[in-house]
């Protein structure tokens, strides 16, 4: 069976129309939003209602700032705006929208999870339109002949908790995340947005930022040996494959910039 597998789509909708040419799935391993657009400023929710010099700064704090800079600057902008989780809110939807319709518009299985720039709580009225496309945050689904199971969203470190903001990212408590991964099981295919957390995969070399991954990712390999896991989130990693043991850990690729699915053969 050929599964054609993409993460970090940030808006790239016509690449996505395109990502299941010649398979017979296809794993969306979550961000279908583009909230900010490191590669065009000018793209993405945060320029769209702020203008691209806040995507340019947003982007420098978030690799140089110092603790807490990014947060203050962020909510000194939002500050000067009407209603800014409604203008959002608009702009998740209008997002959502299309691309939903291009995944529905394929015509193979689609099976998605959310990303951290993600908001799942708004899917379901999308997921009604579109029954090929099956959201399976939590899930193990036989597909082929292969048990494949599925984590969404970003752990936070211990003891951090989810914050509300105008934003409302898929960041999840790091027991939350533990426990959704253990409840997974044996799997062949570990499917999840966050990486392992090893040094490499975590390392985004553009962003010069380690950027967060699971230590209970690394437990389920070594405990239950699945074939692959299969992953995003990091953009530009140190490196986009290692192997764990039996385990052949694989980055798909930033989808947005790359504009091609990574092809998994079972």
């Amino acid at each position: 069976m050929l599964v054609h597998v993409v993460s970090d789509v940030h808006g790239n909708a016509d690449a996505l129309a395109r990502a299941a040419d010649g398979a017979e799935a296809l794993l969306v391993l979550g961000d279908l939003l583009d909230f900010v657009d490191y590669d065009e400023p000018s793209q993405g929710i945060l320029a769209e209602i702020l203008g691209p010099d806040a995507t340019v700064e947003f982007a420098r704090l978030r690799s140089e700032g110092g603790p807490g800079a990014l947060r203050e600057y962020t909510r000194a902008l939002w500050a000067d705006v009407d209603d800014p989780a409604a203008q959002v809110d608009v702009a998740v939807h209008r997002r959502y929208e299309q691309m939903f319709a291009v995944l529905g518009a394929l015509d193979v299985p689609v099976w998605l999870i959310p990303g951290n720039v993600d908001v799942p709580a708004v899917w379901p009225e999308f997921l009604a339109r579109y029954p090929q496309v099956r959201a399976v945050d939590g899930e193990v689904l036989e597909i082929g002949d292969h048990r494949v199971g599925f984590v969404g969203g970003v752990p936070l470190p211990p003891g951090i908790e989810p914050r509300a903001g105008v934003f409302r990212a898929f960041m999840r408590e790091a027991g939350e995340y533990t426990a959704a991964v253990e409840a997974l099981g044996p799997v062949d295919v570990l499917c999840s947005h966050a990486p392992p957390a090893v040094a490499e995969l975590a390392y985004d070399v553009v962003a010069r930022t380690h950027e967060l991954t699971s230590p209970a990712l690394v437990e389920h390999i070594r405990d239950h040996r699945p074939r692959l896991a299969l992953f995003g989130h990091v953009h530009a990693p140190l490196t986009p494959r290692i192997r764990i043991g039996h385990t052949e850990c694989l980055n798909v690729g930033h989808f947005r910039r790359r504009g091609t699915a990574a092809a998994v053969r079972w």
